[in-house]
Order: C-alpha cells, then sequence, then structure tokens
C-alpha cells in the first residue's frame, strides 16, 4: 500500500467559487440579502473588491450583522460528489490547497458548514499565489474555472495534472492556448465528473507509487544477499 508520506507529496489545488461551489460567493449576498439593484448600478464604477466592500457597508447600514451573512452563505449549494472527493483526497494524505480571490471569510464558512474546513493545509486568497519551484519533486493537481487560474497553470510542470471546467472561462482561453500548459489536462463539468477524474488521478499516482516502491524494495533485497554472502566469504 502507498504510505500517507508518499501521497503528502500530492498537492491538489482549488479555486473555490464556481469549483468547490457552484456559484460565486459575492454575488449570492448580494442577491440572497437584497442588494442587486445598488450592485448592479456601481459595478461599472468600481473595482470589484472596492464594490464588495461598498454592498457589506450597505448591509451593514440595513442592519444585518455578521451573523446574518454567515447563515445566508451556509445556504450555498455544494454537490455532494464534491464533499466526498475533498474528503476521499485528504484521507489518502494528499496536501489539499485552495487559492482563490474570493473572501476569506466566505470560504471558511461554508467550508465549515460542511465539515471540510480540516481539509485543507492552507487558504490563500492571491490568486497567483503557485510557488511551484520552491516545491521540490511534489505533484500538483489544479482545479480552477476562471481566467486567473489558467495564468496559475502555467507554472505547472509536465509531471503535474491540470483539471479545468469545461465551457467556463479557462476552457476557452486553454482552448487557444494549449501549447502553452505543460501539465497533463483531464477537464470536467459536474460534480460528478470531477470525483470521477479526481480520484482516477489519484489512483493512478497511486499505482505508479506502489509500482515503484516494489522496485525499490525488490533493490534493497538484493542489496541484502550480497552483503550477507560478502560476510560468509570472509567469516
Amino acid at each position: 500500500a502507498v504510505s500517507g508520506v508518499a501521497m503528502a507529496r500530492v498537492v491538489i489545488v482549488f479555486d473555490f467559487d464556481k469549483t468547490i461551489i457552484d456559484c460565486d460567493s459575492d454575488n449570492w449576498i448580494v442577491d440572497e440579502l437584497g442588494v442587486t439593484q445598488l450592485f448592479t448600478q456601481l459595478l461599472p464604477t468600481l473595482p470589484w473588491n472596492s464594490l464588495m466592500d461598498r454592498m457589506l457597508m450597505e448591509l451593514h447600514s440595513q442592519g444585518k450583522t455578521i451573523e446574518v451573512i454567515a447563515e445566508c452563505l451556509k445556504k450555498v449549494p455544494l454537490n455532494p460528489r464534491i464533499i466526498s472527493s475533498i474528503k476521499s483526497a485528504h484521507a489518502s494524505g494528499c496536501d489539499l490547497r485552495i487559492v482563490s480571490d474570493a473572501n476569506a471569510f466566505f470560504i471558511e464558512t461554508i467550508l465549515k458548514h460542511h465539515g471540510l474546513i480540516n481539509c485543507f493545509s492552507e487558504i490563500n486568497t492571491n490568486p497567483s499565489f503557485i510557488d511551484r519551484e520552491a516545491e521540490g519533486n511534489k505533484r500538483f493537481i489544479y482545479l480552477g474555472d476562471g481566467s486567473a487560474d489558467f495564468c496559475a497553470s502555467l507554472k505547472l510542470e509536465g509531471g503535474d495534472f491540470l483539471m479545468p471546467r469545461k465551457d467556463f472561462p479557462i476552457w476557452e482561453i486553454i482552448c487557444t492556448n494549449q501549447r502553452l500548459i505543460k501539465a497533463s489536462i483531464h477537464e470536467w463539468s459536474n460534480g460528478e465528473d470531477l470525483e470521477t477524474t479526481l480520484l482516477k488521478l489519484l489512483n493512478s499516482f497511486f499505482l505508479e507509487e506502489e509500482k515503484s516502491s516494489v522496485r525499490t524494495d525488490q533493490l534493497v533485497e538484493v542489496d541484502c544477499k550480497f552483503l550477507t554472502s560478502s560476510i560468509i566469504t570472509y567469516a
């Protein structure tokens, strides 16, 4: 069997919005808490982060507390197959991380509600945060849907895997720029696809590690026999 130590060499990086959850968490709050009209009005005039700060200020002025926002976030739909795939990957010993420009409080609230927060070693809200060179001989699996995910995927190496969401911005960019991607591409469309594809990739890695482990064991066995015969010769 492949040890957890071996599987810790596999780093699985998830985007959050439209990857782990099937919507945009910012838009969910805006629509569910009734500030869509103001949001639409200000959208052409402000950068996204400033716009969302303005929306949260508006919600506060309406008396909507952080607890109200948290309860709203708990209603975000999350595909059961994505939940099970995250739990399976974590149980196998892989290092799971989130790299997303979504609001950190939104991400953490949703993950806690679904019992997934402890599956992730890291939540980074800077979408360009992948230092591939610093990770040494680790293998990466990257899952995402947006154009920022394409930029991050350019840092992946030949032994890595890219899981883009089909018919989303990342897929369209890949279709016209596939030669720029070094990683092996495995697309997905929905939660069932994501689980099937991710577990298939992990299984192929398990088999690869097992073969490597068997080869190493055989080499050690040969070396031990050689040493034993040498000791007998000189006894």
